[in-house]
């Protein structure tokens, strides 16, 4: 099996509308995916604890799971030339006086949680917006062959169930890595455009936010886990953006058993949430104005045994974007912190949103 016959597997499960996902790990020359066999919409339970999960940012609402004994489990390896350069060439649509509209109230919406963090109720909190493009001739397979030319070292993801919709990514950010009792994860947070002539400079905003979101990380895990380790914080690069980013692991506790109570504890995390978390979560859900649904959530490979090992891999959410009939709907946020500047954080929406267009183009 060679990848074309991977993503003819894939459009046979669109045309009979089955359940699947096709997915690149960063850094690794393998696509992968589960096809699930049915139609059915599974949650992770006592039932069916490994598979593809997929989950959203609201952890009150169902997760997704295409279970590992209900699919099709497979990977092939990328050769050279087998991924072929694709042009997506989506026909965007752009209203100014909308896109003038929604700067205002992103503006209006950071502003709000500034004051809000000013008067002590939240330290820091994560607004997102919504952005509709429309397509009708959007190809997802398309799309997806372009997000792994582009995003080598990101998790690129092509999920579809049609109970729920289609979601496409290439995300930076892992929220779990677990091989039996080891675990590693990361804080990433902070933004600006990469430069090729020259290295980052952070600021004071930037170096808080990034430091709120590793202490919230050590400070969950700590009860359930011993000999953490946090490495020092460094520029990443993801595509034509920088973060900062700090790298930890460590050893879980004996007592802990299931990975689902270590995702508990963790997402969401500050990086797509805010702190403290349950304010911060409440302030989104009055505030924001809409749905994130699967956006900020988490996705990926839930207790997969191979090699006499169980192995987890969970990435958070971001860079993604949802096609629903001829929309295709992308998602952006940012950190709020008292030193915000709402032009600033409109700015850094814009950014990020030009880094998913350049896969439409």
């Amino acid at each position: 099996m060679n990848v074309e016959d991977v993503y003819a597997n894939i459009q046979e499960q669109l045309d009979q509308e089955l359940p699947f996902v096709v997915y690149k790990k960063a850094a690794k020359n393998q696509l992968q995916c589960f096809l699930q066999q049915n139609d059915l919409w599974y949650e992770l339970d006592d039932d069916f604890k490994s598979g593809f999960i997929f989950a959203p940012f609201d952890n009150a609402k169902k997760d997704v799971l295409i279970p590992l004994d209900k699919s099709v489990h497979y990977s092939v390896d990328i050769t050279p030339g087998s991924i072929q350069k694709v042009n997506v060439f989506v026909d965007v649509e752009e209203d100014a006086l909308d896109k003038q509209e929604t700067k205002e109230r992103h503006r209006l919406l950071v502003n709000k949680a500034i004051q809000n963090i000013k008067q002590g109720s939240i330290k820091k909190v994560v607004l997102s917006r919504k952005e509709e493009v429309k397509s009708p001739e959007a190809n997802p397979l398309f799309i997806f062959k372009r997000l792994v030319e582009k995003y080598p070292k990101a998790f690129v993801y092509l999920w579809y169930h049609p109970k729920v919709g289609m979601w496409l990514g290439a995300t930076p950010e892992t929220l779990l890595d677990v091989q039996n009792d080891q675990f590693s994860t990361m804080a990433l947070a902070g933004t600006q455009a990469y430069q090729s002539n020259g290295d980052a400079t952070w600021d004071d905003k930037e170096i808080e936010e990034q430091e709120i979101v590793t202490e919230f990380i050590v400070k969950a895990l700590s009860p359930i886990s011993s000999n953490i380790i946090s490495s020092k914080t460094y520029t990443h690069r993801a595509g034509t953006l920088l973060h900062l980013r700090t790298d930890i692991k460590g050893d879980l506790n004996s007592e802990v058993s299931e990975i689902e109570n270590v995702i508990k504890v963790l997402h969401p995390t500050p990086a797509v949430c805010g702190l403290p978390k349950d304010e911060a979560k409440s302030f989104i859900l009055r505030n924001e104005g809409y749905d994130r649904k699967f956006y900020t959530g988490f996705l990926g490979e839930l207790n997969i045994q191979s090699d006499k090992k169980t192995t987890s891999n969970l990435f958070v959410n971001l860079r993604c974007m949802e096609i629903e009939d001829q929309n295709i709907s992308l998602y952006i946020g940012g950190g709020i912190t008292k030193d915000s500047d709402p032009d600033k954080e409109w700015e850094e929406t814009v950014r990020k949103t030009a880094t998913m267009k350049n896969v439409l183009f």
